[in-house]
């Protein structure tokens, strides 16, 4: 197998996935299995002839691209060692790419050089109510095309496993599940530290979700809230959730692109209330900061689905950032009446990145903005040079993130995803009896995020 230095393009993804299944005839199929929004292909890899169908997404998030990557290494792994195929019983399904129109305005930064200053002035990842994964008004009224070729490929195959492939720009990996699979929080951490991958201990996306060990969570089943809940805490419907009733067990791989070793320190911190200010307290600044640039900006902005597609995650951005501030401000009240859990210096960590996540993305989309336009008569590219300079900065030497080689992250998600597919095997019987609560009621999915 040829590790992958750098992440796939959308084209290189049906290229090679074609090559490979032309190399093994009799092993491997590619079909195309939708159409997405601008009309290219969403192909499905098919390894092994198995009566179980095993379900793999990648590439659900424009700006998480490893998860095309895995999906070949998964490939290459299934047709290489039968134990996977015809030992198992098993069939591979693999999504190559979910969102791939978002995945192509990614390509300013896709093939590199990887830098943070690059990822942010090229990064695009679509407005809420455009995540193919999201359900925010049930599957029978799916409005995106990419859903809906999901869904049908949900109830074609009635997979006893799905796993949606994700990735972390800074932070850690961590798995989120639907069901308890136990012995996956050690794998977990002997493929962590074999590969040198950080645990995350807290994200901020599962910051109310049970633990069920270190860096793995359940996802709970979903509650109606208004935007900011559904982004942070999962108040929606989604993809994950839809074949459970086919007992599907769903596990929602993360791997890190910059990883920062302070996410994996679970130790209680020293003043947790001061960084909690701290960090809300930069989030109203630098959002404040943020519209004052988008009102001088908007008047020369040419009206065109262009701008509407950058105009749209920046407006989504700039709502909730003042929200998620009011919610993690221990002098606010956020008008919910629920406080924070206890909280880690890991917890701590990806509240911060999450912070600095959210406007460093409305920067760059910002940025996008106004070269698109092809001109700058507000002056604005030299303040936002600033900021997204300051803020990678801030990444770099303030958090210490340090960039993952890609075939490390594939590898990572890879063996995360074997590892899942054996364990849902070794307790099928006891999935099948599971009593825990939630079990048959939808399941919530995390915008993921970030």
């Amino acid at each position: 197998m040829t590790p992958l230095l750098r992440y796939p393009t959308a084209d290189e993804l049906g290229a090679w996935a074609a090559a490979l299944a032309a190399r093994h005839p009799g092993t491997a199929r590619l079909r195309r299995v939708g159409t997405s929004r601008a009309g290219a292909p969403l192909w499905l890899l098919a390894v092994g002839r198995g009566s179980r169908q095993a379900l793999v997404v990648a590439g659900p998030h424009a700006n998480e691209p490893v998860g095309g990557a895995t999906a070949l290494r998964l490939a290459e792994r299934a047709l290489a060692d039968p134990r996977l195929t015809e030992g198992a019983d098993a069939t591979w399904n693999l999504l190559l790419c979910l969102d791939p129109d978002g995945l192509r305005r990614n390509e300013g930064w896709l093939t590199g050089p990887y830098t943070l200053g690059r990822y942010a002035r090229h990064f695009y990842r679509p407005g809420f109510l455009e995540q193919p994964e999201w359900l925010p008004d049930g599957a029978a009224r799916a409005a995106l095309p990419e859903t809906r070729a999901l869904l049908a490929l949900q109830d074609e195959l009635r997979p006893f496993l799905q796993c949606s492939l994700h990735g972390v720009d800074v932070g850690g990996g961590f798995v989120e599940v639907t069901h308890h699979l136990p012995g996956l929080p050690q794998r977990l951490a002997h493929t962590a530290a074999r590969l040198g991958i950080p645990r995350e201990l807290g994200p901020y996306d599962a910051l109310y979700w049970p633990e069920l060990g270190p860096a793995v969570y359940r996802i709970p089943p979903p509650r109606r809230g208004d935007l900011t809940e559904a982004i942070t805490e999962a108040a929606v419907e989604s993809t994950w959730c839809h074949p459970n009733r086919y007992g599907t067990v769903t596990a929602v791989v993360e791997a890190p692109m910059w990883g920062v070793a302070a996410v994996a320190d679970g130790s209680p911190p020293g003043d947790p209330q001061a960084v909690l200010r701290r960090v809300s307290l930069g989030l109203r600044r630098d959002t404040r900061t943020l519209r004052f640039l988008l009102a001088r900006i908007r008047p020369h902005l040419a009206a065109g689905p262009d701008t509407d597609r950058l105009l749209a995650p920046v407006e989504d951005y700039l709502l909730i950032c003042p929200r998620l501030a009011d919610t993690w401000d221990p002098d606010t009240d956020d008008g919910r009446g629920r406080p924070l859990p206890p909280l880690s210096t890991s917890h701590l960590t990806t509240l911060r990145i999450a912070a600095r996540r959210l406007v460093l993305r409305t920067a760059g989309l910002l940025h996008q903005l106004v070269r698109g336009a092809g001109r700058d008569p507000a002056g604005a590219l030299p303040e936002l040079d600033r900021l997204l300079d300051a803020w990678c900065a801030d990444y770099r030497d303030g958090c210490a993130a340090r960039w993952i080689p890609v075939a490390r992250q594939a590898e990572y998600q890879a063996r995360m995803v074997l590892a899942a597919f054996e364990l849902v095997g070794r307790h099928a019987s006891a999935l099948s009896r599971s009593g825990e609560a939630g079990w048959g009621a939808p399941a919530a999915v995390p915008m993921h995020r970030e």
